[in-house]
């Protein structure tokens, strides 16, 4: 079987490797360091151009801070981030100023991410005012583009955030992150926080904006119907370990790791008639303060054995593009 490091393209629009973000737990009156919460550890996968990677797993698995340590609004511990061939970093200054250019988010919280001192229509605008990109009259004509194309009015460009329902809101962020043109777009759970209704609304814009600019998204959710619709390939997260990357399709069909298979079956299935088997976990996730040895869903898995507590098992492909962390698939 082949390490997924090993089936890794130079073509590929961007390349993940070994990333790590260590957060520290301070103490003392001089506030020393006395751990290390290993939030991301050792994690790897491509995104290509193009496509929408979805990426899944519980609460406090490290999803979102994947997405914020790609772009650099958190510093790594460790790893690499090729973006176009370029170590993003390696970069400082004006070309690491330059590169975020091609690089957006979409926050979670669409109210907590707009300032409520200012109009939306100015929120909009700001990234063409850092990178100094046209004049005033270009900046609103894109402004206004931009909100036409997220389904918002003209005239909501002098409204302020508070007077927005949360799936607007989330329309503005949306807006906010297409001005710059980028290729690259974080999207950090951008419908949980909405009403079903809305959620397929937000969807299905992004679904069109990335086939009208061709963009490349890293979709972070815990909703694996929601994943299924917008994504192109899913990686699943657990602790702050990659355990399994496949095709949308092949994923679903087919969850090979035991922790993919237990999230598989909690999705519900909308027929009263049929009762799908639910695969319970028991306990609680570890600290990833002091994550367990070996594997770290042993302690949690049905079908550990022994070696599960003893080694840790490598990203390895069990079937053409589909990967699993797992001593039995392998």
């Amino acid at each position: 079987m082949k390490d997924f490091m090993e089936t890794t393209r130079q073509q590929d629009f961007i390349q993940v490797n070994h990333l790590k973000k260590y957060f520290p737990v301070r103490g003392g009156v001089l506030q020393r360091v006395l751990a290390w919460v290993q939030a991301v550890d050792d994690v790897s996968f491509t995104v290509h151009e193009g496509e929408a990677l979805g990426l899944v797993g519980e609460s406090g698995c490290g999803k979102t801070t994947v997405g914020r340590t790609i772009l650099r609004l958190t510093e790594p511990t460790g790893g690499e981030v090729m973006l176009g061939g370029v170590d993003i970093f390696s970069l400082k200054g004006k070309a690491l100023k330059e590169m975020r250019r091609n690089m957006q988010i979409i926050f979670q919280d669409p109210y907590a991410s707009l300032d409520p001192r200012v109009p939306i229509g100015e929120s909009v605008m700001e990234g063409l005012k850092i990178h100094n990109i046209g004049s005033n009259k270009e900046r609103y004509d894109v402004m206004i583009a931009m909100l036409r194309k997220v389904g918002l009015e003209d005239y909501h460009a002098r409204r302020y955030p508070h007077e927005f329902s949360g799936g607007q809101r989330q329309r503005i962020g949306i807006a906010r992150a297409l001005t710059l043109q980028p290729k690259f777009i974080v999207c950090d759970e951008p419908v949980s926080a909405l009403d079903v209704s809305i959620q397929s609304q937000v969807l299905n814009i992004l679904k069109e904006l990335q086939k009208e600019f061709g963009l490349t998204y890293l979709f972070i959710a815990h909703n694996l119907s929601v994943v299924e619709h917008i994504s192109n390939r899913v990686a699943v997260m657990y602790l702050g370990k990659m355990v399994e990357l496949a095709d949308r399709d092949e994923l679903f069909r087919n969850p090979l790791h035991p922790y993919t298979q237990a999230l598989m079956s909690a999705i519900p299935i909308p027929d009263p008639r049929i009762k799908r088997e639910r695969i319970l976990l028991k306990g609680d996730v570890p600290s990833p303060l002091h994550p367990p040895s070996g594997c770290r869903f042993h302690p949690r898995c049905p079908v550990a054995m022994d070696i599960c507590s003893q080694q840790e098992p490598r990203l390895l492909e069990a079937s053409p593009d589909h990967f699993a962390a797992c001593w039995r698939v392998g």
